[in-house]
């Protein structure tokens, strides 16, 4: 059984920075490509950033590029959302993710473990 357990949410001003953390159980963490998507309330949840399971491709939403980083630490089975720049629409519920597959993918089918979510609240 795999668990995703994330952290590192919380309330920061307009243009500051968080970084998430998402611990992941089991030792087929190398295995897949690992994900970040996040809902607002009254939205759907939607793509954020995606990590190969190398780490060394990424694929970013474009309300991310420029702004947040994705990576992870096979070590530590630990995946990384570096976020700076926020702004008061980055307000979510962040959920980490894991994939099917080691392919790099965006899309919510694709996902098939998932984190609780972490609350980020931006204030402007």
């Amino acid at each position: 059984q795999v668990q995703l357990v994330e952290s590192g949410g919380g309330l920061v001003q307009a243009g500051g920075s968080l970084r998430l953390s998402c611990a992941a159980s089991g030792r087929t963490f190398s295995t897949y490509a690992m994900g970040w998507f996040r809902q607002a309330p009254g939205k759907e949840r939607e793509f954020v950033a995606a990590i190969s399971r190398s780490g060394g491709s990424t694929n970013y939403a474009d309300s991310a590029k420029g702004r947040f980083t994705i990576s992870r630490d096979s070590a530590k089975n630990t995946v990384y959302l570096q976020m700076n720049s926020l702004k008061y629409e980055d307000t979510a519920v962040y959920y980490c993710a894991r994939a099917r597959s080691s392919a790099l993918v965006s899309a919510l089918y694709d996902y098939n473990y998932w984190g609780q979510g972490t609350q980020v609240t931006v204030s402007s």
